[in-house]
């Protein structure tokens, strides 16, 4: 079983940045894959970005250049660094952590981009 802490969320204006962090409670260099999805009220859970145990990174095109992904493997932690935050990056951000055993969901942090 994982257990992932999310931190780092707050209100920023449009233009701004936010760094996220998700704590794991594993070695994430044995994940199948760990990263991020955002649900904004009222639409459903979409994926923006994850780091697979390989070390590859895919990020959803909506947020492609603006967002990155890195992990720190000494803190067995996966940030998500944003920039040119638009309004419609708005959501709740919930870090993802795939495992051989299931997946594994944190309890969300809360983004608001509004002047």
């Amino acid at each position: 079983q994982v257990q992932l802490v999310e931190s780092g969320g707050g209100l920023v204006q449009p233009g701004g940045s936010l760094r996220l962090s998700c704590a794991a409670s594993g070695n994430i260099f044995e994940f199948n894959a760990i990263g991020w999805y955002r649900q904004a009220p009222g639409k459903e859970r979409e994926f923006v970005g994850a780091i697979n145990v390989g070390g590859r990174i895919d990020t959803a095109d909506s947020v492609k250049g603006r967002f990155a992904i890195f992990r720190d493997g000494s803190k067995n932690t996966v940030y998500l660094q944003m920039n040119s935050l638009k309004p419609e990056d708005t959501a709740a951000y919930y870090c993802r952590a795939n495992i051989p055993s299931g997946v594994y969901w944190g309890q969300g942090t809360q983004v608001t981009v509004s002047s």
